[in-house]
């Protein structure tokens, strides 16, 4: 498979995770379970689905990436402005340490120090398309992922999180076997929190578990926090269990609750770069109706990564707040829906 339809399909499938589970963020898996039966579809609007912030975040990790070639210094700079205008958009969903760092970023503190003490989840969205980019490249792509994640998050954590989903998809886009992840994802970090993850879910994967006891030995058993060590090995190992079966993974991470859309993302990304757009149903890519963010610009950025001098894609930015403005309204409908029985 190309480079640039691995990054498509990341880009596509973390859409496609995202805008999936969307609807169930914040809810616990009891009642999930009760207001979500039946087989996975979109549910957000009509029976169409809109993204969040998880696949703006890699779309503009996207255009960083095409704009500012093999130095990391300028990717953190590109990055950097593109995540300021996007929080100054009033997006629908934002993190609190993210905004933190993106407004410690507006008040003139660099990209390496305008960061906070935070082991959530945000650096891990951006990730995946980082580790298919630097593939080969092993000092880059750590060198490019640190750049991203300080940028709003400084804790050790949060980075191993967003290393541990960067050096998943550089494996799969190497094309080597799976089974060489737990010898990578052991040598991120000599932490103990998470070299305690590792040997948990190497346990459970031996053991042929479904993803729900993993998040009960996360301590997790209603639902899923962002915190980046309960919701990023989650998500890795949802993926890991149904690589094969795209529904099956979405459908095991819903079942689990809390930050879904997140680890629904995570996940659809892997997937995604692994076997490409055809690790999806056509009428999950159909479904989405986001604009201007839609699915043929998330094609044409990666599309774009094949190209001789590769370059940012144009797209309606300008009209972004307007989107968000829509997109508020509806998650205010479903906040309302929630109050009741």
């Amino acid at each position: 498979m190309h480079l640039h339809e691995r990054t498509s399909g990341c880009l596509i499938g973390t859409a496609i995770g995202d805008s999936l589970l969307l609807p169930a963020e914040g809810l616990s898996r009891a009642r999930i379970a009760r207001r979500f039966p039946g087989p996975l579809r979109h549910r957000l609007v009509c029976g169409r689905g809109l993204v969040s912030d998880d696949t703006e975040h890699a779309f503009l990790t996207a255009q960083a990436l095409l704009a500012a070639g093999p130095d990391a210094a300028v990717f953190a700079r590109a990055l950097a402005r593109r995540l300021r205008w996007w929080l100054v958009a009033l997006p629908g969903g934002c993190g609190k340490a993210t905004a933190l760092g993106l407004i410690r970023s507006w008040l003139g503190f660099p990209p390496a120090r305008s960061g906070v003490r935070s082991a959530g989840n945000g650096p891990a969205m951006r990730a995946a398309l980082i580790g298919v980019r630097w593939s080969h490249d092993p000092v880059q792509r750590r060198a490019f992922v640190t750049a991203s994640t300080v940028l709003t998050h400084r804790d050790d954590q949060a980075l191993t999180a967003a290393l541990a989903v960067a050096e998943s998809a550089a494996l799969v886009t190497r094309g080597e076997p799976v089974v060489g992840v737990w010898s990578i994802w052991r040598g991120i970090s000599a932490d103990a929190a998470w070299q305690d993850r590792v040997a948990m879910l190497e346990r459970h994967h031996c053991a042929g578990d479904p993803v729900d006891a993993v998040a009960i030995d996360l301590g997790c058993p209603d639902y899923v926090s962002g915190y980046a060590l309960h919701s990023v090995p989650l998500a890795l190992y949802a993926w890991l269990r149904h690589r094969a079966d795209s529904s099956a993974c979405f459908e095991s991470i819903l079942r689990c609750g809390g930050d879904t859309d997140t680890m629904g993302a995570i996940a659809g990304a892997l997937l995604g770069t692994e076997r490409g757009v055809a690790a999806f149903p056509a009428a999950w890519l159909e479904r989405i109706a986001d604009w201007p963010l839609s699915i043929g610009v998330l094609s044409a950025a990666g599309q774009a990564f094949a190209a001789e001098t590769p370059r940012p894609v144009g797209w309606w930015w300008p009209c972004q707040p307007l989107r968000n403005l829509v997109f508020l309204g509806v998650i205010l409908a479903h906040g309302l829906r929630r109050l009741l029985p």
